[in-house]
């Protein structure tokens, strides 16, 4: 019968038992090293394809209570399959996915039944919104440095774009309620959709000019975007994306 070894000797890194080895890594090995069960893996895919539908939902949806709770339950499932799938330990994953998910549940509810002012709805979306991109950021760098760049990081990468002009957008419903002048000079919108609709115009710098901000402040926000779109971009999409293709072809 194998022995285990010593109390002293088991670490978080390595735990050996009967002859399996279960690494940091969340792999479990056999003593030929042959993989049996792996811990949950990044799912920024599917993350990535919930952002989608975030900004297609939002676009189409009517302005109401039940389509912007709907809206920001679908950004919170992202947020909770982020934290839900990274590479930590089970403990912390389900601290992480608990901590996002029941406040959200609550907040979905009381923006369902109307119970918020849509000041409030503004800031509760642009914290969880804004929430994404940092679990997505810390989870990509452990990823590109174990695997390097594969789809899983390609579709994180997209996520915190198609995140960051959904944060813009969520801004923008927050400026037009605090403010006293309406945020677009052609009318005074306050369906959700028409400002997710402006913020990847200007996140991308396709600029139709069917909507513009009437007031300084909007200026402002409009110009800190397009910098962000266009070197998020040049930098992290481009590198990511030429690093993928590269060794696609080396493979």
């Amino acid at each position: 019968m194998p022995s285990l070894p010593a109390p002293s000797t088991l670490t978080l890194e390595d735990v050996r038992l009967n002859d399996t080895v279960i690494n940091s890594e969340g792999s479990r090995a056999d003593g030929g090293g042959e993989v049996i069960v792996r811990a949950p893996q990044f799912r920024y895919f599917v993350v990535f394809v919930l952002m989608i539908i975030t900004v297609v939902f939002l676009i189409t949806a009517p302005n109401a209570g039940w389509s912007r709770a709907i809206a920001l339950g679908i950004e919170g499932v992202a947020l909770v399959v982020t934290l839900a799938t990274s590479r930590e330990r089970e403990t912390v994953r389900r601290r992480r996915a608990m901590l996002a998910g029941l406040p959200m549940i609550a907040i979905v509810i009381l923006i369902a039944f109307g119970l918020l002012p849509l000041w409030l709805v503004a800031m509760a979306a642009i914290i969880v919104t804004g929430g994404i991109p940092i679990a997505l950021v810390r989870g990509l760098l452990r990823l590109l440095g174990e695997a390097g760049v594969t789809a899983q990081s390609v579709a994180g990468s997209l996520a915190i774009y198609l995140s960051i002009g959904l944060i813009f957008a969520w801004v923008i419903g927050f400026v037009g309620q605090v403010g006293a002048t309406p945020y677009f000079a052609q009318h005074a919108s306050t369906n959700q959709g028409d400002k997710v609709y402006f913020s990847f115009t200007v996140l991308t710098t396709t600029g139709f000019g069917d909507l513009t901000p009437a007031t300084p402040v909007g200026h402002a926000v409009a110009v800190i975007e397009m910098l962000t779109g266009q070197l998020y971009l040049v930098t992290v999409i481009g590198l990511v994306i030429g690093n993928f293709a590269s060794r696609r072809r080396s493979g």
